[in-house]
């Protein structure tokens, strides 16, 4: 992912007004990100629990969204797996995400959802080593491939929230 700055995060922003992308909190430490390592950019809203932002780069340039988590993660009520990164051995919640739409179709009320990490942790998950089970395999090739599908599913996300092929 290309290195993005606060305006450039704030431009991306599609399925929600200028306004309120103007007034978006950035992430957590943006200065320290290291782009090389992410396939999204993803943060929580640190003044309202369920809300969270993603910044995907696609071909046509980075795509904002504005997501809002449901209200009780998935882990506590059965085993889930992040949409994502698909990472079997969470340790940690995976939540629904529902999106509005871009355009009209979202001031319609149209959304769509996509059952994610719940503090985006997708980049660093399709780094670790495999299990054990993947033994005689080659482990950088497995890395690779699960970046390469981690990117794809965000991008698809990405596409979905506004309306195209991007």
């Amino acid at each position: 992912m290309d290195i993005l700055s606060q305006e450039e995060i704030r431009d991306a922003f599609v399925n929600c007004s200028r306004s309120e992308a103007a007034e978006l909190p950035m992430p957590p430490g943006l200065h320290e990100v290291d782009w090389s390592r992410r396939e999204y950019l993803g943060w929580r809203d640190p003044r309202t629990a369920q809300r969270g932002f993603i910044v995907i780069p696609t071909e046509s340039g980075p795509v904002g969204i504005v997501l809002r988590a449901s209200d009780a993660s998935m882990r506590s009520n059965a085993p889930s797996m992040c949409g994502w990164c698909q990472d079997v051995q969470l340790t940690h919640d995976v939540y629904l995400y529902v999106a509005k739409r871009a355009g009209q179709a979202g001031r319609n009320g149209d959304t769509v959802g996509t059952m994610l990490c719940g503090g985006f942790e997708c980049c660093e998950n399709v780094r670790r080593a495999p299990s054990p089970s993947i033994v005689g395999f080659d482990v950088d090739a497995v890395i690779a491939d699960r970046i390469a599908g981690l990117a794809e599913r965000a991008r698809r996300f990405a596409a979905t929230v506004v309306g195209a092929r991007i």
